[in-house]
C-alpha cells in the first residue's frame, strides 16, 4: 500500500508524526500553512505582535470586554488560522466587532456573526478579507465571559416563541397579509442575547403564516403593523415581556403581557391583554 504514496505525501506524514512527539514544533505550523490546513493571514498573532483583542456586541454597547491573556489570544489564533477564506460575506448583521490591537499601535477590525451562514458565506470579515469561522469563537472565547451576559434558561425558545404567540393572538381575526415589521432593536434588556442567525431562523419560521413579515431595520414607518418587543424582567426560570402592536392605518395600539415561568421541568406561558398583578 505504501507504493501508492508519493514522496511529498510521505514527507508530510513523517513531519506530522515527528511533530506530534515534539511539543512546540514550529515546523508543523509552517507545514499546515503550506498544505492549506491553515491560512497565514493571522501569523502576526502567533508571532506575539498582539497586545489585546477587544470584543464588542453590536446590539448592546454595555457588553464589551478586552482579552489580554496570551493563552486566550493563542486560542483565538488557532481558530482564526484554521478559518477558510470565502468570496462573499453573509448578509446578516454582525453580532460582534473584533478589534485586534497590535504592538505597533495598529488596530485591525473584523465583523463577526455567531454561527455559520446557511449559504456558506463568510461570517468573519473586514474590508479586505472574508472568512468562514467555526463557532469555537463563541464556544471557547466569548462563552468564558458569559458570567456578565448569562441569558435565562432556553432563551431562544421562550423569547421568540412568545413573540410568535403574540402574533397569532393579535392576528386571530385580522388580515395576515398586511406588512408586519417586528422591532427587536429597542429591546435593550435582551440585546446582548439576540443573535443574527437566530433572528434569521425566527423570520423563516413565521414567514409561512405571516408572509409579509420582516425584522425592522431602521425602517419602522414602512409597515402596516409595527410590532415592538420589550423585555420587562427575567431570571433563569422567569421571563416577562410585552409585545405591542401599532396599526398605522387605524392609529391604534394593542399590548400583550407575556409571562414565561419554569415549573415542574417545563415552561408555562400566559399571555394577557390586561396587565397581571405580578407583572
Amino acid at each position: 500500500m505504501m507504493k501508492h504514496i508519493n514522496k511529498k505525501s510521505l514527507f508530510i506524514i513523517v513531519i506530522l508524526l515527528f511533530c506530534v512527539f515534539i511539543p512546540g514544533c514550529s515546523t508543523l505550523n509552517n507545514l499546515q500553512v503550506k498544505v492549506g490546513l491553515k491560512n497565514s493571514d493571522f501569523e502576526y498573532i502567533n508571532q506575539g505582535k498582539v497586545k489585546s483583542i477587544t470584543i464588542q456586541s453590536t446590539r448592546d454597547q454595555g457588553f464589551r470586554f478586552v482579552v489580554t491573556d496570551q493563552k486566550a489570544i493563542t486560542e483565538l489564533y488557532d481558530i482564526l488560522s484554521s478559518a477558510k477564506k470565502a468570496k462573499q460575506k453573509s448578509n446578516l448583521k454582525p453580532d460582534y466587532i473584533f478589534e485586534i490591537d497590535e504592538t505597533n499601535n495598529k488596530v485591525l477590525k473584523f465583523n463577526y456573526i455567531v454561527g455559520l451562514d446557511k449559504k456558506n458565506y463568510g461570517n468573519l470579515y473586514n474590508n479586505n478579507n472574508v472568512y468562514i469561522v467555526s463557532n469555537r469563537i463563541d464556544n471557547d472565547i466569548i462563552t468564558n465571559f458569559w458570567n456578565i451576559r448569562t441569558p435565562p434558561n432556553d432563551f431562544k425558545s421562550i423569547y421568540y416563541g412568545s413573540v410568535k404567540d403574540a402574533l397569532n393572538e393579535y392576528f386571530k381575526n385580522k388580515d395576515k397579509n398586511k406588512t408586519i415589521g417586528i422591532n427587536f432593536d429597542d429591546d435593550v434588556d435582551a440585546a446582548r442575547f439576540i443573535l443574527s442567525t437566530e433572528l434569521d431562523e425566527f423570520t423563516s419560521d413565521i414567514k409561512s403564516e405571516f408572509k409579509n413579515s420582516s425584522i425592522v431595520n431602521q425602517d419602522k414607518d414602512k409597515y402596516d403593523i409595527l410590532v415592538t418587543v420589550k423585555t420587562e424582567g427575567y431570571k433563569s426560570t422567569l421571563y416577562k415581556l410585552t409585545v405591542t402592536f401599532w396599526d398605522k392605518s387605524q392609529q391604534n395600539e394593542k399590548k400583550y403581557y407575556i409571562i414565561n415561568s419554569y415549573k415542574n421541568t417545563r415552561w408555562d406561558t400566559t399571555i394577557s391583554e390586561n396587565k397581571p398583578d405580578t407583572f
